[in-house]
């Protein structure tokens, strides 16, 4: 038995597929995490979906941005930009069924040693704040006001945390860090502009995981979200996503030995021959 997570999928189904046949997974006895954004911007954002909820017993996820976008416009809000590929998604007759399944994915999973989630944690959470925290988003997500919550949830405001946040400002506050943080101000506020790598990384910003006096230090974050950072093992993190869908690669770590197997994106490339 063996236990992988996997960093950003994006709809880059191909490149999926040819890294569980390198890693050469079970679906009968081995475990998959995947860090969210398992959809859009790729080629094949249907067949992932499709994929992962046909082996649900096997490959769990945490919800990503662009796993919320999806659901937004499911649920009648955002808007559909050029570059997403979710028409397939949002024009199949199962989409109801996708959406439903879809929802009931959480922002954050935990192990005995390591933490699941898209973005990260804020450092003044601890693990069991962050869980309860992750699990009041998923709460309004699977209930009977979902539709108010993405009636609700765009915005980047407020940007700092403070346990006296109420209604949508705080729900929008805690999706937001589980899923488009980077970096922060040194008072640990989230900064949404910066998508670059840490070496370009501005004065008063840094990497979320780089702050002083973290509180979730017990557990191993595994997070994703951040192409530009590229694959990192440290400072009690490991960051998954490396680019698949821009030319990098897709990236799946061993959880027992920290190993990492990759398989390089085929953007441009005619997949089939490289089966």
């Amino acid at each position: 038995m063996a236990h992988y997570a996997i960093g950003d999928i994006q709809g880059c189904y191909q490149e999926f597929q040819l890294l569980l046949e390198k890693l050469d997974f079970n679906h009968g006895s081995d475990t998959l995490w995947l860090v969210g954004d398992i959809v859009n911007r790729g080629p094949q954002s249907l067949d992932v979906l499709q994929f992962c909820m046909r082996h649900e017993s096997s490959i769990q996820m945490v919800l990503g941005n662009h796993d919320l976008h999806l659901l937004a416009l499911m649920y009648g809000y955002g808007k559909l930009k050029r570059s997403d590929t979710l028409s397939d998604i949002l024009n199949h007759p199962d989409s109801k069924k996708m959406r439903d399944w879809l929802r009931a994915q959480p922002l954050m999973r935990q192990s005995k040693r390591y933490v699941l989630t898209h973005a990260g944690l804020l450092p003044q959470w601890t693990v069991k704040l962050a869980q309860q925290l992750a699990d009041e988003v998923s709460e309004e997500l699977k209930g009977k006001y979902t539709k108010d919550y993405f009636a609700n949830i765009y915005g980047n405001s407020p940007t700092a945390w403070s346990p006296n946040l109420k209604g949508y400002e705080r729900l929008r506050l805690i999706t937001n860090v589980f899923t488009r943080m980077r970096a922060l101000t040194f008072n640990n506020e989230l900064d949404y502009n910066f998508k670059a790598g840490p070496e370009d990384m501005p004065n008063g910003l840094r990497a979320w995981f780089e702050a002083p006096n973290r509180l979730n230090t017990d557990h191993t974050i595994l997070f994703g979200h951040w192409s530009s950072l590229g694959y990192v093992d440290t400072n009690h993190v490991i960051a998954l996503d490396t680019g698949a869908l821009w030319g990098g690669h897709l990236t799946a770590v061993n959880l027992a030995d920290r190993s990492i197997t990759q398989v390089p994106s085929l953007k441009g490339l005619d997949w089939t021959k490289t089966l």
